[in-house]
């Protein structure tokens, strides 16, 4: 029987792509004393994390944060901007997009799936001349948002977003541009105002390092202009009380006060220009991804994503060999080595795991999660061409971290 208490000795390894680890120093920030939501310390609390995560969104616009998952967070972005039966275009790039799109669907608009045939699309990102293509076809404009995942955490694509601005720009179109960034944020480079996107969906659980319950909606002035005339029904996620409260610090409802605490210092660590702020975040991401790949290709097994200029620098999703069963690779590993690894979703469930390399990481982190996947593969009697683990120990060893030099220095 699972109990609730189970606590072997040493650290649990979560290496699935969010929830990521908690940073110790977020947990103490969470287990501050609660604070009164109306009072004057909340206010800067609330004025805090609201420029925190512009900053981290890269925008001069409002963002909007609620007590809620991603999920919550994609609901808000369709309601506030559009009505019903209106037209869609979303992209198919994973399980997390085909998700999206059946909430669309759920919510009463009319969507129209468009991505790669069978399993390619789910192993490449978005093809932007489709998109462009589509939309110069649109003659009328009926469409009136193409949406896309920025970091499909399903299969390790990290999809080029300024290209899909410039098909939605180059087809003239009116359509607003609405991106996920859940597991993109704060790992991923994501620039929303440089981007030209209108609203951006993102969680607290996956580079922000903190527990799932928060999400955030960044908008642009479009998508606040859009916001006037939709009339998808919204009270919980409408934007217009939120933006107006936010302006003093406070929300219209009660907010999730010790996940802000957290918020507060999660963004200050990722801000920190004594660790070199946001670019040395993605720069440090890009890194553990190809110190992963290199493990991964030892092994010579696939990687989920076939096209190389768009690898996440979040996840990898590895394909195990026919007859493998991924799902019985995972659950030796977890087992054996108290690693949890994420699995396949959708359409690649149980033909892949997937590694996370994000947040609060650092190369040993990685090091000790390749040891055990290459245990736990020898041990599925999955054939590997050679040691993976070797392969990332000298990737690491011969590319250091440019925190570590400027220490060393």
């Amino acid at each position: 029987m699972l109990t609730l208490d189970f606590h072997p000795t040493g650290r649990h390894f979560l290496q699935i792509p969010g929830p990521s680890p908690v940073p110790d120093r977020i947990l103490r920030a969470m287990s501050l004393p609660t604070i009164d939501h109306r009072g004057p310390e909340f206010a800067l609390l609330g004025k805090r994390v609201l420029s925190g995560m512009q900053k981290i969104f890269q925008t001069k616009h409002p963002v909007v944060i609620y007590p809620a998952s991603g999920t919550g967070a994609w609901e808000a972005a369709l309601a506030n901007t559009l009505s019903p039966g209106d037209p869609v275009l979303m992209y198919e790039t994973g399980h997390f997009a085909s998700l999206w799109n059946n909430m669309a669907t759920r919510l009463g608009l009319k969507t129209e799936f468009l991505g790669l045939p069978g399993a390619e699309g789910w192993r490449r990102g978005v093809q932007a001349d489709m998109v462009e293509k589509r939309l110069r076809a649109d003659t009328q404009h009926q469409i009136k948002a193409v949406c896309v995942v920025h970091n499909e955490t399903s299969t390790g694509v990290t999809s080029d977003i300024r290209a899909v601005r410039k098909a939605i720009d180059a087809a003239k179109h009116p359509a607003l541009l609405m991106v996920d960034s859940i597991s993109g944020l704060a790992s991923a480079e994501y620039r929303h105002d440089d981007w030209g996107v209108d609203v951006c969906v993102s969680g607290s659980q996956k580079g922000l390092m903190l527990p799932p319950g928060i999400s955030f909606n960044a908008l642009s002035p479009k998508a606040l202009e859009a916001s006037k005339t939709s009339k998808l029904p919204k009270s919980f996620w409408a934007w217009d009380e939120m933006v107006d409260m936010n302006k003093t610090g406070y929300f219209p409802y009660t907010p999730n006060t010790n996940l802000l605490y957290g918020l507060a210092e999660a963004c200050d660590m990722l801000l920190d220009p004594q660790q070199g702020g946001l670019e040395a975040v993605f720069a440090r991401h890009r890194r553990w991804g190809e110190g992963v790949r290199a493990a991964v290709k030892a092994w010579s097994l696939e990687i989920q994503c076939v096209d190389p200029a768009v690898y996440s620098p979040v996840l990898t999703g590895v394909m195990t060999p026919e007859g493998i069963d991924a799902d019985a690779v995972r659950k030796t590993i977890y087992e054996r080595f108290d690693l949890s690894l994420g699995t396949g979703l959708g359409k690649v469930k149980g033909r892949m795991f997937r590694i996370g390399h994000l947040g609060d990481c650092n190369d040993l982190t990685l090091m000790a999660a390749l040891s055990g996947c290459e245990m736990g593969l020898k041990l599925s009697g999955v054939k590997l061409a050679g040691s993976g683990v070797q392969a990332a120990m000298d990737y690491f060893a011969g590319h250091p971290a440019p925190q570590l030099l400027q220490k060393a220095a």
